[in-house]
């Protein structure tokens, strides 16, 4: 759901994480479930630390909850179920409301000190559900639309590291993070209705 990890790190990832996934299997744990559950978890602790002011506790509880999208993947290849179009839909889903619920809980937080970042926070959340909107619509319409400076990891990497390093009272970090995602996230924007309207026109 949350980690993208290099080519050069999987192998050491997949050895150290297939125990503990086959030991949920064991259990009874289902791939689907363990997605759920881990997006349920961090959409819960954004909006319970976030609003509250407490974001370098917040940003540790989120990062732990983002591991569950490691965790299914195993799951799903140890069990040989593979990526089903249920389970697909389901993570994507799940995604975009965490990632929602972690902007909503900083502008919450903002909206209670009146903080003059809740423009940007604004923007940088309509964005990033609009970069997912696009490039869904465009699959629709059979248009590849993957293009960006600013896709899901680099969005959410970007919000937690400043987060984290705002709950750490580093200056300026949390107006830094979220300038930058509002206009990442406006680029990206532009770039996929760039390669939609070129897409259409080229038909």
């Amino acid at each position: 759901m949350c980690l993208m990890i290099s080519t050069s790190l999987k192998p050491a990832v997949t050895r150290a994480i297939n125990p503990v996934a086959k030991g949920l299997l064991r259990m009874g744990a289902t791939a689907n479930g363990v997605t759920f559950a881990g997006a349920s978890a961090l959409i819960v602790s954004a909006l319970y630390f976030l609003p509250r002011g407490d974001l370098f506790v917040g940003c540790l509880v989120i990062s732990f909850f983002c591991l569950s999208d490691l965790f299914d993947g195993a799951m799903a290849r140890i069990s040989q179920q593979g990526a089903s179009s249920w389970g697909g839909f389901l993570d994507s889903t799940l995604d975009r409301i965490a990632d929602a619920a972690i902007v909503s809980g900083v502008l919450l937080y903002l909206l209670k000190t009146q903080d003059e970042l809740i423009p940007v926070a604004l923007v940088a959340l309509v964005s990033g559900f609009l970069i997912s909107y696009i490039r869904a619509k465009a699959e629709s319409l059979g248009i590849e639309c993957s293009v960006g400076v600013a896709e899901r990891t680099e969005r959410l990497v970007i919000a937690l590291t400043c987060i984290g390093l705002e709950g750490l009272s580093v200056p300026y970090a949390l107006a830094t993070g979220f300038w930058l995602l509002a206009i990442l996230g406006l680029i990206t924007v532009s770039q996929r209705l760039f390669v939609v309207r070129k897409g259409t026109l080229e038909r």
